[in-house]
This record gives structure tokens, C-alpha cells and sequence, in this order.
């Protein structure tokens, strides 16, 4: 189901410890923060949600890492405490609320730690650590956020090509699954893109430290 845009004062707010056995591979931490690019975001679709993740269980050092786009560094990642605890630009506390999401289809992919499914999401995420946001690839994106506001198409010439804003990273991730976020093709494809979709739906919500 659709998540309303009222869950974060709806749903109550639980520390990681009492929710992080639920989280699963390819699990979507959806975000409302206050920092100036994600206002901007939340200006662009009329909508609350302003950052969107992947979290991912790295079997090998034992932690949950979150898999991000994020302005001026690009592509990363970072534990999920880390994450849960400043915003990009490392502001303390974390400037906003925290989410955690599923989607439906997913299951159905096979995606469970260690399958076929999840090392496809997890090779596409992890090959593109490290895509830097050059100055003209802002731009780009600020035009299609541009776009995106006043409810027109995005040209083909400004569409990612390796500069993702977090929400469009986060869908190139979901289909190296088969899974597609529905979109009208105009502007870009947003946090609240995924918060409208019908096959996701709320875990939690994460209390920020």
C-alpha cells in the first residue's frame, strides 16, 4: 500500500535496536530532512519525503550499510548508524525523520541475503560507489527537479547518466532486480515516487540520534 504522508506522526518512532532485525536486504529507508538540497526536494513534488536508501546487510563485517546518492559526494556508502545519526552533510543529530520501507515484488525476486536477486542489486549499487557529482551533472539534475516542478517532461539530454540523485539511484538498483517505480516521466523520478507506489509499504519508523 501507498504511505501516506502523515505515517511520521502516525507511526511511532522506534530506536534501531528494536527494529533492526526486521530490516532486510534491498530495504528502503525513506527520508524527511530539513538540509537545503533536500528542501529543495520536497519543493520540487509538493511532498514531505525528501531522501530515499537502500540498507543492506554486509555479511562479511557484520553491519548494516545503507547504499545513498547523495549532492556533492555522489554515490556511497555509510553504516546504518552512521546514517541514522547526521545528515549527508554530517549536521548532527540527523536533520529529520527516518522510515524504513519494503516493497512488495521484492520477495517474489528471490531477495534474501545471499540470493541470485540480491547480488544483482548488490553488484549494480556497489560498481557505481564513487560517481563523483561533477558541476555540469548538478546542474543537470537541477534542471530536471526544475522540470519536475512545473509538471513537464524531462528532455532526454538532461536524464542520469551516472549522477543519480538518491532516488533515481535507488530505482536503477531495483531494476538490475525486475523491479520497475512506476513514473509519469515527468521531471524525475522522486522519493515521493516510491512512497506513492502501492506495492510499498512502512515498517518503521527509526528514531534519529
Amino acid at each position: 500500500m501507498a504511505i501516506d504522508n502523515d505515517i511520521l506522526t502516525t507511526m511511532k518512532a522506534e530506536p534501531l535496536e528494536d527494529v533492526v532485525r526486521r530490516i532486510r536486504d534491498g530495504d528502503i529507508l525513506l527520508c524527511s530532512c530539513d538540509e537545503p538540497f533536500s528542501k529543495l526536494i520536497r519543493w520540487a513534488t509538493k511532498s514531505p519525503w525528501s531522501h530515499i536508501a537502500l540498507a543492506y546487510r554486509w555479511q562479511g563485517i557484520g553491519r548494516v550499510m545503507v547504499f545513498e546518492a547523495v549532492q556533492k559526494i555522489g554515490v556511497r556508502t555509510v553504516p546504518l548508524t552512521t546514517f541514522i545519526s547526521q545528515g549527508a552533510t554530517g549536521k548532527k543529530p540527523f536533520p529529520g525523520k527516518i522510515l524504513l520501507a519494503r516493497h512488495d515484488d521484492y520477495a517474489d525476486k528471490g531477495g534474501a541475503s545471499g540470493s541470485a536477486a540480491m547480488k544483482r542489486l548488490a553488484d549494480f549499487a556497489i560498481d557505481r560507489f564513487g560517481d563523483p557529482f561533477a558541476p555540469g551533472e548538478i546542474v543537470k539534475i537541477g534542471m530536471r527537479v526544475a522540470f519536475g516542478r512545473l509538471g513537464r517532461k524531462t528532455p532526454k539530454a538532461l536524464g542520469p547518466d551516472d549522477e543519480f540523485i538518491c532516488s533515481e539511484y535507488v530505482a536503477k538498483c531495483y531494476e538490475a532486480v525486475g523491479i520497475k517505480i512506476e513514473w509519469d516521466g515527468r521531471g524525475f523520478i522522486a522519493p515521493s515516487t516510491f512512497a506513492g507506489d502501492p506495492k510499498i509499504r512502512a515498517i518503521a519508523q527509526i528514531k534519529a540520534k
